[in-house]
C-alpha cells in the first residue's frame, strides 16, 4: 500500500476524512524539518512557498489567569506570525464554562478552536462528561503551560485559625458554622478542574469531607474576589493574580499555595479540537512552536516585570501590576502575617521540562475525577491518556525550535509523585492510590 492509499485507510478507520494519529504521525517529522528549514533560511520566521501551515488562523481562547501568559505572549510578541500564523486571535472567555461550550462550538461554528485551560478538562470534554447531552467533543493536549502558584484563600473570618497548608483547624469551625445552620461555602472554578482537584485534596487531607462537610461552588476566577469581598464564600481555589488582589485588598488570606499541595505540579494546558488538529497538522505544529517559545520568554528572570504589564493591561486582564508581580516572581505575602520573599514557589513555564505534557500527570488527574465520582472506577485511564494526550507533537515541536536536552523529558512519565500529606501516587498504579485514601466516592 502506498502512503497515500495508508493515510486514506487510516481515515476511513477513524470514522472521518482527515488524518487519524497514527497515520498523522508518519508526517510530523517532515513538517518539523520543514519549519526548521524555512527558519533557516528566511529569517523572521516567513515560510518558503507551499512549506508553511494549512492555514494562518486559529482561534484561541484564554481566562484572565497569569498561566494564561504564554498564549498572550505569543500574540503580543508577533510569534504566533513568525511562525506562519499572523491572523490567530487570543479571545477572553467569561468563565471555564464558557470555555467548554465555545470549543464544542468550534472556530467556524464563531466558537473557539483552542484554549488555555484546565489540563483534565480535555478529557471531561472528550468523554462527554462536562457537555451538554453527554455528547463527547474529542480534544487534544498539546503542552503544558506552567506549573504550580495557584492558591487557595480564606475568609478573613478564620484568619485567628492560623490555617495553612493543614486545613485541619477549619474542620471544628466549618462543622461550629454548620450546627447554627449557616451554610459553609468552598469555591473553585469548574468541577473536575485543578482548583476543584486542590481544594477537595486540601480539604480530604483534614478529613472535611468536600461533598458533605462544605457546599462546593463555581465561580469565574474574575469573580472570586468579588464574591468573598460579600461574603458569598468561606475559602476558594484559583489561579493567581485573584488571590494576590484577595490579599492587597484585605479580603482575605492565603492558606497555601497549591505547590504546597504538590511541588513542581501540572496547572493549565494548550488544548485544541482533535478535528482541527487532524485537518491542520502543519499549523498545530507552528501554534505549538510559537507557544513554547513563548514560554521560554516567560520564564526569564529579567522578563518578569514586561510580563506582569503586558498582560495587565486591559484588554488581557484589567489589572493593576502590583496585584501580578510578587507571586510571579515567588514572593509571597499570605495575609495573615506571614511572609515570604524569592520562594520556588513562583509560577514555572518552562525550565527543566514543565512544557512537556507527561502522560503520568495526565493519569493523576484522570484518577482524581475518579476519586470523586467524575468517572467511574473501571475506566480504561491508559487509553484515554493515550488518545488525547498529543506529547509525540511536542516533540516534534521542541526539536523544530532547537529546545535543550534538558527541557526535553526522557520519558512520558515524571515518576512517583508524593504530596504533602506523604501520599503517595504512582502512575503504574492508579488503584493502589485509590485505595490509600480514606475520604472519597470512588468504591474500589
Amino acid at each position: 500500500m502506498d502512503a497515500q492509499s495508508s493515510t486514506k485507510a487510516a481515515a476511513v478507520e477513524a470514522g472521518h476524512g482527515q488524518p487519524t494519529r497514527r497515520s498523522f504521525l508518519g508526517g510530523t517529522v517532515s513538517a518539523a524539518a520543514l519549519f526548521s528549514a524555512a527558519k533557516a533560511v528566511f529569517p523572521g520566521g516567513a515560510f518558503a512557498q507551499g512549506a508553511g501551515p494549512e492555514t494562518s488562523k486559529a482561534i484561541l481562547g484564554y481566562i484572565a489567569l497569569i498561566d494564561a501568559s504564554p498564549l498572550v505572549i505569543a500574540k503580543e510578541k508577533g510569534l504566533f506570525a513568525k511562525y506562519g500564523m499572523p491572523d490567530v486571535e487570543v479571545v477572553k472567555q467569561a468563565s471555564w464554562g464558557a470555555t467548554r461550550d465555545n470549543l464544542v462550538l468550534g472556530g467556524a461554528a464563531n466558537g473557539i478552536d483552542g484554549a488555555h485551560i484546565l489540563s483534565p478538562t480535555p478529557y471531561l470534554i472528550s468523554t462527554g462528561k462536562v457537555t451538554q447531552n453527554n455528547q463527547p467533543t474529542p480534544m487534544y493536549l498539546l503542552a503544558r503551560l506552567n506549573y504550580d502558584a495557584q492558591a487557595i484563600s480564606v475568609s478573613n473570618d478564620y484568619k485567628d485559625l492560623k490555617v495553612t497548608v493543614d486545613a485541619s483547624p477549619l474542620k471544628a469551625a466549618f462543622a461550629e458554622r454548620k450546627a447554627a445552620g449557616k451554610e459553609v461555602k468552598v469555591a473553585m472554578t469548574f468541577p473536575g478542574g485543578t482548583h476543584d482537584l486542590w481544594i477537595r485534596y486540601w480539604l480530604a487531607a483534614a478529613g472535611i469531607d468536600p461533598d458533605k462537610d462544605v457546599s462546593t461552588i463555581v465561580v469565574p476566577p474574575p469573580q472570586m474576589v468579588a464574591n468573598m469581598k460579600v461574603g458569598t464564600m468561606d475559602a476558594f481555589c484559583v489561579g493567581e493574580p485573584w488571590n494576590e488582589q484577595l490579599v492587597n485588598q484585605g479580603i482575605g488570606f492565603t492558606a497555601c499555595t497549591t505547590g504546597e499541595i504538590w511541588k513542581r505540579h501540572p496547572e493549565k494546558a494548550l488544548g485544541m479540537r482533535a478535528d482541527w488538529v487532524d485537518r491542520n497538522p502543519k499549523a498545530a505544529l507552528a501554534l505549538l512552536m510559537a507557544v513554547m517559545e513563548a514560554q521560554q520568554w516567560c520564564e526569564k528572570v529579567e522578563n518578569k516585570a514586561e510580563l506582569a504589564t503586558i498582560v495587565g493591561k486591559r484588554q488581557w486582564f484589567n489589572v493593576p501590576v502590583a496585584d501580578i508581580i510578587g507571586r510571579l516572581k515567588g514572593d509571597i505575602n499570605y495575609g495573615n502575617g506571614r511572609a515570604a520573599t524569592g520562594t520556588d514557589q513562583q509560577m514555572k513555564f518552562w525550565t527543566g521540562g514543565v512544557s512537556y505534557p507527561f502522560k503520568s500527570h495526565d493519569t493523576w488527574f484522570i484518577t482524581e475525577d475518579i476519586r470523586w465520582g467524575k468517572y467511574e472506577p473501571t475506566m480504561d485511564i491508559k487509553a484515554w491518556v493515550d488518545k488525547v494526550n498529543r506529547e509525540d507533537l511536542w516533540r516534534e515541536a521542541a526539536k523544530a525550535i532547537g529546545a535543550a536536552a534538558a527541557d526535553v523529558p526522557a520519558s512520558t512519565s515524571r515518576g512517583v509523585e508524593t504530596f504533602f500529606d506523604g501520599k503517595v501516587f504512582d502512575p503504574a498504579d492508579p488503584v493502589g492510590y485509590l485505595k490509600s485514601l480514606s475520604i472519597k466516592r470512588a468504591m474500589v
